[in-house]
C-alpha cells in the first residue's frame, strides 16, 4: 500500500461545550494533514498527483478558513471539535476524489503545535 500526505492550513474561530460547560468564542490556526492511498501505483508512477490532492484541500478548506465554524451548514447540528472537522474534510475529500484511483485514508486536524485529531474510516491505517 503506498500513501501520500499534505499539510494545509487554515483559521478559523468555533465554540464547543466540553463537560458541560461552553467555553468562550475562540480561534485557531488548524494545520490539516490529508492522506490518500493507492494498492498500486499509476502509469506515471505516484499515488496521485500532488497538485491534485492541494487543488481539492483548497476548494474544501476555503470554505472553513477565516470563519465561526459554528455557522457553516454541517456544524450547526455537529459540535466543530477538532475531532468532527476531521470527518467533515474527510467526507469532503473523499468525495471530491470519487473519480479517482487514490483514496483519502486519513485526515488529522492540529489545532495547536501539541494537538491533533485524526479520522479514518474503518481499520484503514
Amino acid at each position: 500500500m503506498y500513501r501520500v500526505t499534505i499539510r494545509r492550513t487554515f483559521s478559523a474561530a468555533h465554540t464547543i461545550t466540553i463537560g458541560g460547560v461552553r467555553e468562550a468564542m475562540h480561534g485557531h490556526n488548524f494545520a490539516v494533514e490529508i492522506s490518500a492511498e493507492a494498492a498500486e501505483l499509476d502509469g506515471e508512477g505516484i499515488v496521485i498527483d500532488f497538485r491534485t490532492l492541494k487543488h481539492h484541500a483548497d476548494a474544501v478548506l476555503k470554505e472553513m478558513d477565516h470563519s465561526y465554524l459554528n455557522d457553516l451548514v454541517f456544524f450547526k447540528t455537529t459540535p466543530p471539535t477538532s475531532e468532527n472537522i476531521a470527518r467533515h474534510i474527510f467526507n469532503r475529500m473523499e468525495k471530491a476524489l470519487s473519480s479517482e484511483k487514490a483514496t483519502i485514508s486519513r485526515v488529522t486536524v492540529w489545532e495547536s503545535e501539541n494537538a491533533r485529531a485524526t479520522y479514518r474510516r474503518g481499520a484503514r491505517g
